[in-house]
Order: C-alpha cells, then structure tokens, then sequence
C-alpha cells in the first residue's frame, strides 16, 4: 500500500504506449495550478509525503510512481532498454496529466524523476511552463563527464546496466542490505520514516520492479544517450524557464556544475546548492516548498 497523503485521492489511470496499456499509480489534492511530482530510484512517490500537502495548499498536486515503481505498470523490458526509456516514461505522465484534465502543468522532479521531466520538457515543450529539478545534472553531461571519482560514488550507474539478470539476481539475494547501503552512502537511512522505509523495501524486493529498475538504467546509458544527443546535434534547447537545486555534500555537487550544465540544454537557468545529501524532499522539505512556490508562482 502507498503511504497515504493527507486529503489527497489515490487514483490508477490506464494509459496507452508502446508497450501496451500502462497503468500510472498518483495521488491527487489540492487547488489551483497543476503542479505534477515525480520522484527518483529506488523510491515512489512517498518522497514527497512533507512536500505534497503544503504545496496543495496552493496548487492541484499530482505525485506519481514512474513506470516501473511503486504501484506503477511495470513491463518487461525489451532488448534495446526502449520500455524504460525516459522518452516512454515521460509520455506515460502527460498522457496521465491529460487524464486528469491537465494540458499544461508546472513539473518538478527528483534525481529519475528529474531525467523523465527533462525529457519530458523536451519532448513536450507546450505541456510543460515551467521545470525544476532536484541533485542532477543532464545525463548525457554526466556519462560524458564521468571521472574515477564520479564512478566511484555513482558505482550503481555502472552495476544496474550489467545485462539482465545480473543485477536483478544479486539484489535479490538481499534487497534490504542493498537498499541500506545504497540510500545510506547517500543520507543514511534515519530520514526515511517507517511506512515510506517499507514502501521502497517492497519496490527492491519484488523481482519486477527491481528488473524495471535495472532497465531505467541501462536505458539512461543507451537509447536515452541517442535521444539527447539528437537534441544537441539539432540544436534544441529547453525554453521555459528551468530551476535546479542540488545537495552541497552530494556527488553531483562534488563532481559537476549543475548550473552551468544545465545551461547548455536551457534557455533560462536558475537555482544554487542547498545544505543537504541527495534526498532534498525527504531532508529538507521546507525548503523545497519555499524554492517550489517562488519559482512557480
């Protein structure tokens, strides 16, 4: 069961795709401007259980669970990763705003989360008016910018696109132990509340999520690389605005300039370090409200 969101509707929609009908798990409060949440690996929509409500206040909420997590459709991937690519994932959630009866929405979106929103603006430039994302740099930036420092601190970019089921298989002798060692290199687990502690073990441990999992990675390393190079090859850039907000002790701090990469796949660049790990909603989500309802108002 997700963890329930105060005042907020829990709701499956089907969608269409490629792959067959998908179905989207969300929740759903609140008034006023369409504002989509969508979280990042291995988590659900539980990230945003401090975010959400206040936000409502002010704003339609929708948080999600991408394909693949949480009480999302997840489908076996196909050999060439496309069923997990960001450009299917992302179709996946303008198809469930459109549902929900939202053409245009602000979008915000955490570490994959924020990978499906960036393709999503791309792909979707009408749907989207305004981008934020939470402790990542573009994909394309970082694979090509990865450095033994980067690969070892990111060691999981790299054993997730293993072929299947390497990864799956190891994991699944353990989920619970990798699941503490990979959130706790990056937090430790003490800012996971119990109830949303269960609900990404049970992600890592069911054998099709952790495979859906897997192939968001080793799509992120193949098809969504053709997708990105594309777009720079064609010159295309993001127009609405975008902000980005990127823990000051995390990696992607360590290792990139997020605001100078994001400015070469954005027109109009905001954001700053903030003083937290990797998992801003759930370490400091005051300030992700304060930084949401500035930038989006």
């Amino acid at each position: 069961m997700a963890v329930p969101l105060p005042g907020f509707e829990q709701i499956l929609i089907t969608v269409t795709s490629d792959d067959g009908p998908i179905e989207i798990a969300c929740q759903v409060g609140g008034t006023g401007p369409a504002l989509l949440l969508l979280h990042g690996f291995p988590q659900t929509k539980a990230i945003w259980h401090q975010v959400a409500p206040a936000l409502a206040k002010h704003y339609t909420v929708v948080t999600a669970d991408l394909r693949g997590y949480g009480a999302s459709s997840k489908p076996h991937g196909k050999p060439d990763h496309t069923t997990y690519s960001k450009r299917a994932m992302a179709a996946d959630q303008v198809a469930l705003m459109k549902a929900l009866g939202h053409e245009q929405f602000f979008l915000l979106g955490h570490d994959r989360g924020g990978r499906v929103s960036h393709r999503m603006a791309m792909d979707h430039p009408g749907s989207i008016q305004k981008l934020m994302v939470l402790d990542i740099s573009p994909t394309l930036c970082m694979y090509e910018n990865t450095t033994m420092e980067f690969a070892k601190g990111y060691w999981h970019w790299f054993f997730l696109i293993q072929p299947e089921p390497v990864p799956e298989t190891m994991i699944g002798a353990n989920p619970e132990y990798w699941l503490k060692n990979h959130m706790g290199r990056h937090a430790g687990t003490g800012i996971f509340t119990p109830d949303r502690w269960l609900e990404y073990l049970a992600g890592a441990s069911n054998p099709q999520s952790m495979h859906a999992m897997c192939e968001d990675y080793r799509a992120a390393a193949t098809i969504d690389l053709v997708h990105d190079r594309a777009d720079r090859e064609a010159g295309k850039i993001l127009q609405m605005p975008l902000h980005v907000l990127w823990g000051e002790h995390g990696l992607v701090n360590k290792c990139f300039k997020p605001l100078d990469d994001w400015k070469k796949v954005a027109n109009e660049v905001s954001g700053k370090s903030v003083p937290c790990g990797h998992y801003i909603p759930e370490e400091m989500p005051e300030l992700v409200v304060a930084e949401a309802m500035q930038f989006f108002s």
